[in-house]
């Protein structure tokens, strides 16, 4: 569980910007997008694939 604790004259908007940096850190959103969807096991192995050859060159 991710927590930011907020102070007491903080904008809430700033504690947001926290969360939201704090949760792509930990690779929640990543999850979270992943699972969004059900993906086929073939279709996940082709998507490793080709970010593998992104990253390659």
């Amino acid at each position: 569980m991710t927590k930011v604790l907020v102070g007491d004259n903080e904008p809430l908007e700033k504690a947001l910007r926290r969360l939201k940096k704090k949760m792509e850190r930990e690779g929640i959103l990543k999850i979270l997008r992943a699972r969004k969807h059900y993906e086929k096991p073939s279709e996940k192995r082709h998507r490793k694939i080709r970010s593998n050859k992104k990253r390659r060159f």
